[in-house]
């Protein structure tokens, strides 16, 4: 299911999520111009990172096996493709500005940064010895999904669906679209865990940390609305 857009306007502009949007295609822009990247993870070790776009992956993405704290930063503004980046920004646009408007601009990037982080900590612990860069927003994402969850559970997302060999777009309420997602991520993430597929392709753990860290940050970071002064 690929999702077009959501029916709930934001009340103000999302700057913020304006600028993390621009900022991943800047530096997936950056990535490009380094030249093209090995085709595989095997064509990586045997050109001993002679690629500048594969070391500038390793040293900013982050690795489990030599976890670093400032790579969870660094590692959720890059990507391995332009499907990857498109599609991670596609999701960003629709949920971001949203959860934007509901926590405020410096909650918003304080909630974002911090979701990705806790989506980088999850896949780091389901895959310790891998020696593999995790790259991409997803996570954060992620948590951006967990919060739009519980903030608007009567919103509908317009949702690209194949229907046996057709294409159909359709409305889809916003808790089912993001519940079969997140269930999907999990339950992929369970079967990967003690296999080879846990060290590299889809981060699914990063996806199931920041849904939940998305639903926990969410809540907490909202701004309450004042006390009422009684006379």
């Amino acid at each position: 299911m690929i999702p077009l857009r959501d029916n709930i306007p934001s009340a103000r502009v999302p700057i913020v999520n304006y600028a993390i949007i621009t900022a991943n295609v800047l530096v997936f822009c950056y990535e490009v111009s380094l030249g093209p990247r090995a085709e595989s993870f095997i064509e990586h070790w045997v050109s001993l990172g002679g690629r500048q776009a594969d070391a500038f992956i390793m040293r900013w993405g982050l690795v489990p096996r030599h976890f670093a704290l400032a790579n969870l930063l660094t590692s959720m503004f890059l990507h391995g493709s332009w499907l990857h980046v498109l599609g991670n920004m596609l999701f960003l646009y629709i949920f971001g500005d949203n959860v934007e408007d509901r926590l405020g601009h410096l909650r918003y990037l304080l909630f974002y940064l911090l979701c990705g982080c806790a989506a980088g900590g999850a896949q780091a612990l389901s895959s310790p010895g891998s020696r593999v860069p995790m790259v991409g927003a997803s996570g954060a994402i992620a948590g951006v999904s967990g919060a739009y969850f519980l903030f608007f559970p009567g919103a509908r997302v317009v949702t690209l669906v194949p229907i046996f060999f057709f294409l159909q777009v359709i409305e889809v309420p916003a808790v089912v679209f993001l519940l079969i997602w997140f269930l999907g991520q999990l339950m992929l993430g369970v079967a990967a865990l003690g296999t080879h597929a846990g060290a590299g392709g889809v981060a699914f753990w990063a996806h199931v940390g920041g849904f939940v860290a998305g639903m926990v940050l969410g809540p907490t970071l909202r701004a309450r609305p004042p006390a009422p002064r009684w006379a």
